[in-house]
């Protein structure tokens, strides 16, 4: 792999396993000094261990890279805090950041807990923006003191949250929120130079192995986790700075950039409408209106 993150620092959440795992050492393979974070939880978020940080930590170094592990708890404030201030204090600055932590609780609303919302929201949701707080303000600190900056932001999101999924509602609110916080962080660190983009990949994971879809899928497609990195590394290296506010979907060898919401067929009432007729101005109008996609991206006929 050619080093095109020859020297930048790199934090990486829920790098223990699967696709973080993957993402931290393509990043060494492209020569950043790589900061893996992880819990060590269990899918679902219980419990916590350093063996899974560590271990990539010392796969890396063992390969001769340099890597640092981290077990704070991303969602909360002061873990986030943590986390960016020992890449700051180990290796002198922060260049990307890969937003990757997650867990699952997959209920339908009705068999849903307030505890199964709040966990998968706070891991995914809060722990991508209390990350991001805590690194933009690093850059916007170097920046202010005339410091040129290549700041890097991949966040994960879903399928599920870009097109939804039955089961995953708690999840898919979360994965959406995360890609409009992309959007949004994008137009605010512009300034900083600072890029933000996103990703939903699939892959076959610990976190995916049980879905019945997936054998299938992975059989029909490279769904191993090493085929997200390369979009990733390119996104997290000075090559992108070019592109920002995306969402890029990796299926496998398929790579695209989904197109967000945009403002599809309107009318425009002579005077305030009363229910009945707007109720007949939107019956035409989502007759008019391109059919939501699926779970793949694709539109339904």
């Amino acid at each position: 792999m050619a080093k095109i993150c020859a020297g930048r620092v790199v934090v990486i959440t829920g790098a223990g396993n699967g696709i973080g795992r993957a993402h931290a050492l393509a990043f060494a393979g492209a020569g950043a000094r790589v900061v893996v974070n992880d819990l060590g939880g269990a899918r679902d978020g219980a419990g916590s261990s350093t063996a899974a940080a560590e271990a990539v930590a010392a796969e890396i170094r063992d390969a001769g890279g340099e890597a640092v592990a981290n077990f704070d708890d991303i969602s909360a404030w002061d873990g986030a805090r943590r986390l960016i201030g020992q890449a700051v204090e180990r290796f002198g600055r922060l260049d990307t950041v890969v937003n990757n932590a997650g867990i699952l609780r997959d209920r339908t609303l009705v068999g849903m807990t307030e505890q199964d919302w709040d966990a998968v929201v706070a891991v995914h949701l809060k722990g991508t923006v209390a990350v991001l707080h805590h690194a933009a303000t690093h850059w916007r600190q170097r920046s202010k003191a005339g410091e040129e900056v290549a700041g890097r932001v991949i966040n994960t999101t879903s399928t599920s949250g870009l097109y939804g999924n039955p089961g995953q509602s708690n999840y898919a609110a979360a994965k959406a929120g995360i890609a409009a916080l992309t959007i949004s962080a994008a137009q605010e660190l512009g300034r900083y130079g600072v890029t933000v983009n996103a990703v939903a990949p699939a892959a076959l994971t610990r976190m995916t192995e049980d879905l019945s879809v997936m054998p299938d899928l992975a059989a029909q497609h490279d769904l191993a986790p090493e085929s997200v990195p390369p979009v990733v590394v390119w996104l997290g290296s000075p090559l992108s700075g070019h592109v920002t506010g995306r969402v890029v979907t990796v299926f496998g060898r398929r790579i695209s950039v989904a197109e967000g919401w945009v403002d599809g067929p309107a009318a425009v009432g002579a005077e305030r409408w009363e229910p009945e007729t707007a109720g007949e101005a939107l019956d035409k109008l989502v007759e008019r209106a391109a059919p939501n996609a699926d779970a793949f991206g694709k539109r339904s006929e």
